[in-house]
């Protein structure tokens, strides 16, 4: 595995509006491909990734209750759109709208998951993901076992649903 220094540079990496981050993994979130833009942003080579868990580029400013729910759906066989701040290797950051979508076979089983990611926009993002993602990172970090507060910050996350009567795509459309 491919070593991480886990410190952060605070610098944003931008990438084109008319390029699309793809990646591939299996089923146990295991990169199988990147395109060039996915290893650029990233910056890690093709080899450093492939056979590496997709936490590899896992930012610590990411709620743990919003991957929750991105699983949650995928294994569901759904897709979900959701913004997502990820680390290069070297601890620059970068946003992006995710489209996480699971790879079924002829027979409709679950195979691997595709996501492509296009750039978000830096109003939304500034304005309203940031500040929701602080309040689910702040009742994770309230409680002592990761566990129990990822579940605590996601079900804020249904309780906001619920409160709009949405699901989390119509919710991130709204935004």
């Amino acid at each position: 595995m491919a070593t991480l220094d886990l410190s952060l540079t605070g610098v944003e990496r931008h990438f084109d509006d008319d390029e699309i981050i793809v990646s591939k993994t299996d089923l146990k979130g295991r990169i199988t491909y990147g395109n060039r833009v996915f290893f650029r942003l990233a910056g890690y080579t093709e080899k450093e990734c492939l056979g590496q868990p997709h936490s590899l580029i896992r930012h610590p400013e990411m709620p743990r209750s919003i991957f929750k729910l991105l699983w949650d759906t995928v294994e569901n066989k759904k897709e979900i759109f959701a913004y997502v701040v990820n680390r290069s290797k070297n601890g620059d950051h970068y946003w992006v709208l995710a489209h996480v979508t699971p790879s079924l076979d002829s027979s409709g089983n679950i195979i691997g998951y595709h996501s492509n990611r296009r750039v978000p926009d830096r109003g939304i993002v500034t304005e309203k993901i940031v500040p929701l993602y602080d309040s689910l990172l702040a009742e994770e970090r309230k409680h002592q076992n990761s566990k129990t507060g990822m579940h605590a910050a996601f079900d804020m996350v249904v309780n906001l649903l619920t409160e709009k009567n949405v699901s989390y795509d119509e919710f991130v459309f709204s935004l």
